[in-house]
């Protein structure tokens, strides 16, 4: 069994070991040294202007590469004992990113445990300026922190250190079942995010961040992961990040432990492997990537993805039930919000909603634990336009809001209202109102639709 203080130990343990290091330096661009191993970063703006206020450091390992007998477990340790015969590496370019789903040769790689991190090239270590740390969204099945730059953030603020990863995904961060709890780890996808945060803990200071003035944020999945990262073992274990922005928490059913017995089942058999026992996982490790692409395209998108995995487990029960109980990290300053119409992504085509069957329809294609008696209950709450007083114009505004309130609208004000009522007043909800340009012409019928904020946070890269 993976144990979170374990980590924290180790950690712990590391940080002894980082004694006077000496100034290694390259011809290539500014070094960063951190004792065990030292990065040489890329001051060239993504414009092309060289000797920038910003230098940009790919690929930093937080983690040993998950192969092999590391493959469906916990992240491990890097070896950071000082090195008195270290080189620099380049860090100048973007690490490869983790295997996505749909998954196909030549898209993402297993050793992908890496992070980006932005400096102002003027900070010296020990600056102590405040860190971000972005999760990226993309369902934990696909997504990648490339999508997501952050050189403007550090250019246009020269008061932070911004930072991003890369984690396991879908089959890889999220595989579960019996097997796995015997001879394995679930939930790898989120103890990754940990791990980098206890690496930043470590390190951060070294590019001139401050390791106690850390927020954490992301959006979508990344945003559930924010949540996730302060529920996790139900709040008792202590969080390496001191603040945290969850936009548009993005949770879909947790599957039941007869799916995952189904989906690992799936899994096995299309990588030619045992269904069970630790002839399976054994299997499942010794399979190269490429017959595990079809175990991976052989279960649905979002079914790989975060699951209740025991009372001892980095995620105990749902999220919400956590919230409702108390059982988050306390202290933590929060902002949590959505898109005024994040829900009309997850609706279906207006064209297509068009009766209240329509409207059932929508609801259980994606909520398939539903049960009738509980659906008939909520459309009662939502009810049909043709009602009287129904503030819905036609049965597709009825859908969305549904949609809406289940996947993203509710989750941040239930967090956000916890936390208040905890006794900490520093936690605010919001709505964003301004759509995507981009998408708002192609899709008009959207709003401001899912993601209609991350557009304005990262120029319209994404």
């Amino acid at each position: 069994m993976w144990s979170p203080s374990l980590l924290v130990f180790s950690g712990t343990l590391v940080i002894g070991t980082h004694a006077a290091v000496t100034n290694l330096t390259s011809p290539l661009g500014p070094v960063v040294d951190l004792g065990y191993t030292a990065y040489v970063g890329n001051s060239t703006s993504p414009t092309g202007q060289p000797n920038s206020t910003v230098t940009f450091f790919g690929g930093v390992r937080y983690a040993q590469p998950p192969l092999g007998d590391l493959r469906f477990r916990a992240p491990k340790d890097l070896d950071e004992t000082y090195d008195p015969n270290r080189t620099v590496i380049d860090a100048r370019s973007w690490g490869p990113i983790c295997v996505q789903q749909p998954a196909k040769e030549g898209l993402g790689v297993e050793d992908c445990l890496s992070l980006n991190i932005w400096k102002p090239t003027s900070a010296k270590a020990d600056a102590k300026l405040p860190v971000i740390f972005y999760i990226h969204g993309g369902g934990f099945y696909a997504g990648s922190s490339p999508d997501f730059p952050m050189y403007d953030w550090v250019a246009q603020d020269q008061n932070i250190v911004a930072v991003s990863l890369n984690h396991r995904l879908n089959l890889f961060g999220f595989l579960d079942g019996a097997a796995v709890r015997a001879n394995g780890t679930p939930n790898a996808g989120l103890l990754d995010q940990r791990a980098a945060l206890f690496w930043i803990k470590r390190h951060i200071n070294a590019f001139g961040g401050n390791p106690n003035e850390v927020t954490i944020s992301g959006e979508s999945a990344g945003g559930a992961s924010v949540l996730l990262q302060a529920t996790a073992w139900g709040g008792k274990v202590p969080v390496p990040f001191k603040r945290a922005i969850a936009q548009s928490i993005g949770l879909f059913p947790l599957p039941l432990d007869h799916e995952l017995e189904g989906i690992f089942g799936n899994v096995t058999n299309a990588a030619g492997c045992p269904t069970s026992g630790t002839e399976a996982m054994a299997c499942l490790r010794a399979a190269p990537l490429s017959q595990l692409i079809k175990s991976i395209n052989s279960v649905r998108n979002n079914y790989l993805a975060p699951t209740i995995d025991g009372p001892d487990g980095f995620l105990p029960d749902l999220p919400s039930r956590l919230i409702s109980q108390g059982k988050f990290r306390r202290g933590i300053d929060l902002i949590g919000g959505h898109t005024t119409n994040d829900g009309r992504n997850f609706a279906g085509n207006p064209k297509n909603v068009n009766t209240d069957a329509d409207v059932r329809a929508a609801v259980t294609n994606r909520y398939r634990h539903v049960t009738s008696a509980t659906l008939d209950k909520a459309l009662g709450l939502y009810p049909s336009p043709n009602v009287s007083g129904s503030p819905f114009v036609d049965n597709y505004d009825r859908a969305w809001t549904i949609m809406q309130d289940i996947i993203m609208g509710c989750m941040d004000q239930h967090w956000v209202n916890a936390t208040f009522k905890a006794g900490h007043k520093n936690a605010y909800s919001y709505r964003f109102n301004v759509p995507n340009p981009v998408d708002f012409a192609a899709n008009p019928w959207r709003g401001v639709g899912h993601t209609s904020d991350v557009y304005y946070m990262f120029n319209g890269a994404t």
